[in-house]
């Protein structure tokens, strides 16, 4: 985080003023000129600067300062003396306990430094002001005597309890009941195990297109002046749509510093593509979707970085090479993305919605019957939905600017995560309908190989379950034992799994999936018990679809009673 300085209003090649003031904030196109501590000046819009403003303030206006470290300490003849602090209560000795007349000096993050009082960082920051304590060797004063010793003991109570569970990244050995690895060797030894090619098709596949990411340097030659060095490696994942399994190179940026400026890409809202979705229904827009293939790496990279090659790499491993273009894991490879797509996007005539800035709209015009409409393309990170009377001729101008997967070009099957599907009603007219059952099918699948493996001697799906909770349970009320690390870590993942579930549309397990979401810090045998008769449902009750209806609902204003409510405000 670092702060700026707005120094004037963006103007044009032709020196007009660039934006309109608003008062609706959404509608505010400002765009102005900020600087740096370091001397760089970017473009930031009025929205954005107001957001990182509110973002830094609470209800009231106040300003939030993050704290880096306490530089000083003082105390004033207000502040109590040892003997001062003995006193008698009821005829038996005692201590008063007051923190009055000290000041820490604290180091914020935004490089600012200031005095508060001990009284208001004992509240807000109990264990870094009993370690400065200790540390500076002032922790047998009046002030701080009789609670430092008791908020350390409290926080190595729960370090201890955080070991004994282990780091919740080290927990995650499955995804979707599918064992994953954490390196290269893991992931061909899997391979081996499993009989298959699947982690080993998927580095091969991800190698091929990340290379053009890397400008090898001469052997022997030293990386630029100014740019920084980060390590590359390879991760895995399984995908929700068909659990197909993936591999990313993707760079350490965490150890890089984080650019001033926006670092981020945002995606299309589920609400925006099932608005979308009933509005092509209601006009009769074919839909196309598309997969662009590596993303982030088609953008030009934003930050001066370099590294040396890992084994992935065969031939040219241990050289040195610049990264030119967004690769995963930078902090701005992100914002490079959306920056290249939202370019893309003005060339072909579109514009962001206010709404939703990843839902791009140009209006339209169809010869064939003279409707006037405005044509959508939704962008969900990579994967792209086209809604236009020709939707071949947009894919294609698209592809010029990003390679599209192959294969993926077509009627959406998938987006995002859910199965489409175009239905025909009765009357002969045509909706699109979204349904989570193979996402379902898939979860429940892997859940049952998961509990045969690892959990039969204590969990089983049951045979038959009608409703999503056993009868009369109350998770609330539950006084099994506790989970021990292991089967709570995958009770988190089933929880984590079924809320998506109630995302994607089977909202018919929302009360239940909540009613167990409250007790993942502590989950009890009970608790898992009815996690896996949700499941048992959801197997039996796979088959749900939600359709979005273009056609206007009949409402009978008749059957509504007119009431004055005037009274009552």
């Amino acid at each position: 985080m670092q702060r700026g300085r707005v120094i004037k209003r963006k103007r044009d090649d032709d020196g007009n003023i660039v934006g309109t003031a608003n008062a609706n904030p959404i509608l505010d196109t400002r765009v102005y000129e900020v600087m740096f501590p370091d001397g760089e000046v970017t473009e930031l819009a009025a929205n954005t600067i107001a957001t990182s403003m509110y973002a830094q303030c609470d209800v009231d206006g106040n300003e939030y300062l993050l704290l880096e470290a306490f530089v000083d300490h003082q105390k004033s003849d207000a502040a109590l003396t040892l003997e001062q602090q003995k006193t008698n209560h009821n005829g038996r000795p005692s201590i008063r306990k007051s923190t009055a007349g000290w000041k820490l000096c604290c180091q914020w993050l935004d490089g600012s430094t200031s005095w508060v009082r001990l009284s208001v960082l004992k509240e807000s920051h109990p264990v870094q002001v009993a370690e400065y304590a200790v540390a500076a060797g002032i922790d047998h004063e009046p002030a701080f005597n009789w609670w430092v010793r008791h908020v350390l003991k409290k926080r190595d109570r729960i370090i201890a309890q955080v070991k004994q569970r282990n780091a919740r990244y080290l927990k995650k050995t499955h995804k979707f009941g599918i064992e994953m690895p954490k390196s290269v060797q893991e992931a061909l030894e899997l391979d081996k195990k499993n009989g298959n090619n699947l982690w080993g098709d998927a580095i091969k596949k991800e190698m091929q297109n990340v290379r053009n990411a890397f400008d090898i340097l001469p052997d022997g030659t030293t990386a630029p002046i100014g740019y920084q060095q980060v390590r590359c490696h390879m991760i895995f994942d399984v995908k929700m749509e068909d659990f197909w399994r993936k591999a990313r190179l993707v760079a350490g940026g965490h150890t890089t510093e984080a650019p001033p400026t926006l670092t981020y890409a945002s995606v299309v809202s589920r609400e925006t593509v099932r608005i979308a979705l009933t509005m092509a229904a209601l006009h009769g827009l074919p839909i196309m979707a598309a997969d662009v293939m590596n993303a982030y790496v088609t953008a030009p990279n934003k930050e001066k970085i370099w590294t040396t090659l890992g084994p992935e790499f065969g031939s040219d491993c241990g050289k040195k090479a610049i990264i030119v273009r967004a690769l995963y894991g930078l902090k701005s490879a992100g914002a490079a993305f959306r920056s290249h797509l939202g370019e893309c996007m003005r060339n072909l005539g579109y514009k962001p919605c206010l709404a939703d800035p990843d839902l791009w709209m140009k209006p339209e015009y169809d010869p064939s019957d003279s409707f006037k409409y405005w044509s959508y393309i939704l962008c969900y990170v990579d994967d792209i939905l086209v809604i236009h009377h020709q939707p071949e001729d947009v894919i294609k101008k698209i592809d010029k600017y990003f390679p599209l997967k192959p294969g993926s070009v077509g009627k959406p099957d998938m987006y995002p995560g859910t199965k489409l599907r175009e239905i025909t009603f009765t009357n002969g007219e045509k909706a699109w309908a979204m349904s989570p059952s193979k996402y379902m099918q898939e979860s429940v699948s892997n859940c049952v190989k998961h509990v045969k493996a690892n959990m039969s001697d204590m969990f089983n799906l049951p045979k038959k379950a009608i409703n999503p909770f056993p009868t009369d349970y109350e998770p609330m009320e539950d006084g099994t034992p506790e989970l021990d690390a292991e089967h709570a870590s995958y009770y988190q993942q089933l929880i984590g799994i079924m809320r998506w579930m109630v995302e994607i549309g089977r909202i018919d397990i929302d009360t239940q999936v909540l009613m167990l979401a409250s007790h993942v810090a502590l989950p009890q045998q009970g608790h898992m018990s009815a996690a896996l008769h949700i499941m048992a449902y959801l197997r039996d009750h796979h088959n749900s679809r939600m359709v979005f209806d273009a056609h206007e609902p009949e409402i009978v204003k008749s059957d509504f009673k007119k009431y004055d409510w005037q009274e009552f405000y």
